[in-house]
């Protein structure tokens, strides 16, 4: 009896934790293309180090967006099923590019609130900040930083 309510238990806790996650993934989806529209008027670009700067720059600023999105408990899982047989683990993919696109958005909206005119060199960085899951580490949750140079 305790060994189906331990089981029963843990399928409570999946389910909950596909539909919470789900629900709040289309949420942030939804923000995200909301928000998107709104920094659409502010250009970036990346220059090689040998392509002339634009010559009407008057000050210049790093502007840093950083995010931290944490996965649920269900893509984990998802993401341990998947690791037993190979593949693709899509869960781990929309859960990059929402990192991506906030990182993104959140060092626009630095730049807009500084008036920077464009952002150059937009480089991206990524790290997984571990959690303890079936005694060895997996990504609990990812860090994206993007930074650029604002111009005005």
């Amino acid at each position: 009896m305790e060994n189906i309510l331990q089981i029963g238990f843990f399928l409570v806790l999946l389910i909950l934790g596909y539909l919470f996650g789900s629900y709040r993934e289309k949420r942030h989806f939804r923000n995200l293309q909301q928000r998107e529209k709104q920094v659409l008027n502010l250009p970036i670009a990346n220059f090689g180090s040998k392509q002339d700067l634009p010559t009407d720059i008057t000050e210049t600023k790093l502007v840093v967006g950083i995010v931290v999105i944490s996965i649920d408990y269900f893509k984990k899982i998802s993401a341990m099923l998947r690791n037993l047989v190979g593949g693709r683990v899509i869960v781990y993919e929309s859960l990059l590019d929402r990192s991506r696109r906030e990182a993104i958005l959140r060092m626009q909206e630095e730049a807009i609130e500084w008036g920077a005119s464009q952002v150059l060199n937009v480089r991206l960085e990524t790290v997984a900040i571990g959690g303890r899951f079936g005694g060895r580490t997996d990504p609990g949750s990812i860090e994206v930083i993007a930074y650029g140079t604002g111009i005005k």
